[in-house]
């Protein structure tokens, strides 16, 4: 057996990669009761298949991308999606507008004067988005599977939005410099739910959307219902509770999918939400008959940890896939504070960057060792101040665009990568114990036997241990504020 340690560092506010050689010993030769410190792994014991990484193309995505330089172009995509880099295989669309496209917009303009959708066109789409997904499917290493996601159904065919403002600690609610909302007329944005008498409507403008993608070429292989169920944002969005999901699932959507002929091609997810309700709507909406109809249940990060509803929720439904299909830091990049706020001058940039790397690394063990099968970021990249989007504000990503035809990488990135580099398609979490709670862990075995143990340590002191394995030990440190693949 050998092993090998990479590591990142944050120096000066970027990351550094070290790759180290590590001792493997035998146990025998090693001090008698070899226990404090200890890692055990085991892989004969394995958990969930772990499918793959991917991130989000959207409108502002594909925007940023083309006013690129034609080689920064090449090299963003290497590094996301090439032999060399992330290995990302999963592509997050939406479907109509999002809070990240440069205006909103629908590919029936309006489905009350047409409702047979003879005027339906992917105009906007062609613009920005599939240019660049063509781009990624000419160069990706890894067969490319995109989830598409609608934000809205057309507003002709809502309700308007609803007085009292859910979610709104987690989404901002009134925001300075955002216009009043309208509550007498239905719209894209602010919530709102889709009226039942156009349940039917909307199922077929979601099959009509998935085979005008697959005849561009697209391999649209996932369809969430909603993005947010539950939220009402001042974006475009749609609530949802649970029956209604449920019906329109059972009754509308599946039925059309069937009569597409698109069941086997596109699977469907639910809920595509933040964790913290996942098991209890995944249970409402779930039944003999529809626990038969989805492929799986996605959630987002956004309400903190509550990775003990993604092992319920495994639990409840283990024949299900479990998504993660969004994250963000909730700030411009390189801006302290949270939900829209502005620096408050307590940490710098570097230091801001290196809580969203960590986060994200906190956030990807978390859902592994709770089943999580796939894992997708939101936007590939942003601009500086965390968009374009076509309402105010703005959040972060991995990739910075530096407005001069190139983009800057983040310590996030690099952290992204000591999953996604090495957990390959098709690898398995495998058993593990600790004797501690230094830093936090996950492992797998991949297809080719090779075995990935990421580690985090997000304390201010290093952290050494020896991983135990099969009579094998292996000694290494895990340096403060910084994470670690060891590969065995």
């Amino acid at each position: 057996m050998q092993a090998a340690q990479i590591t990142t560092f944050a120096v000066n506010g970027k990351p550094v990669q070290e790759r180290t050689a590590l001792a493997v010993t035998w146990e025998k030769d090693e001090p008698q009761h070899l226990e404090s410190g200890v890692i055990n792994l085991y892989p004969e014991l394995t958990y969930q298949e772990i499918e793959g990484f991917g991130g989000a193309v959207t409108d502002s995505v594909g925007y940023l991308y083309a006013g690129m330089t034609q080689e920064n172009r090449r090299r963003l995509l290497q590094e996301y999606f090439g032999p060399d880099g992330m290995h990302y295989r999963f592509v997050r669309m939406h479907i109509d507008s999002c809070d990240y496209s440069l205006d909103e917009y629908q590919a029936v303009a309006d489905p009350l004067a047409d409702p047979e959708f003879a005027t339906f066109t992917l105009k906007r789409d062609q613009q920005y988005m599939l240019p660049m997904l063509r781009d990624i499917l000419a160069i990706s290493a890894e067969p490319v599977s995109v989830l598409l996601s609608p934000w809205s159904p057309p507003k002709q065919w809502k309700t308007p939005p609803e007085r009292p403002s859910n979610d709104a600690v987690v989404y901002g609610g009134s925001v300075a410099g955002v216009k009043p909302v309208d509550y007498e007329q239905p719209s894209r944005c602010n919530g709102g739910r889709l009226k039942p008498e156009h349940y039917g409507d909307w199922a077929r403008y979601l099959v009509r959307y998935i085979q005008a993608y697959l005849a561009e070429g697209v391999p649209v292989t996932m369809l969430t219902l909603q993005n947010e169920s539950i939220a009402a944002t001042m974006w475009d969005s749609c609530v949802w509770s649970a029956q209604q999901q449920k019906a329109f699932l059972r009754d509308h959507l599946y039925p059309a999918f069937q009569a597409a002929g698109l069941l086997g091609k596109v699977g469907l997810y639910i809920w595509d939400h933040n964790k913290e309700r996942v098991y209890e709507f995944s249970r409402e909406v779930l039944d003999e008959t529809t626990e038969k109809m989805v492929e799986g249940i996605a959630f987002h990060w956004y309400s903190g940890d509550h990775f003990e509803a993604v092992g319920m929720t495994h639990d409840c439904f283990p024949q299900l896939k479990l998504m993660s299909s969004e994250c963000c830091a909730l700030h411009p990049p390189g801006q302290g504070g949270r939900f829209c706020a502005p620096a408050v001058g307590v940490l710098s940039a570097a230091e801001v960057e290196l809580e969203d790397a960590q986060a994200y690394a906190h956030d990807i063990i978390g859902g592994l060792n709770h089943g999580m099968n796939r894992w997708i970021d939101w936007n590939l990249c942003v601009d500086a101040a965390g968009g374009p989007r076509h309402v105010p504000y703005g959040f972060s990503a991995p990739v910075g665009d530096d407005e001069h035809g190139g983009y800057r990488e983040t310590m996030t990135l690099a952290v992204i990568g000591h999953f996604s580099r090495f957990i390959r398609p098709g690898a398995r979490r495998i058993g593990l114990s600790r004797g501690d709670d230094r830093v936090e862990l996950t492992a797998a075995q991949n297809p080719d036997g090779s075995i990935a143990v990421v580690a985090l340590n997000r304390g201010h002191k290093d952290a050494g241990y020896a991983i135990r394995m099969q009579g094998k030990v292996v000694r290494f440190v895990i340096p403060a504020g910084t994470i670690s693949t060891i590969l065995l």
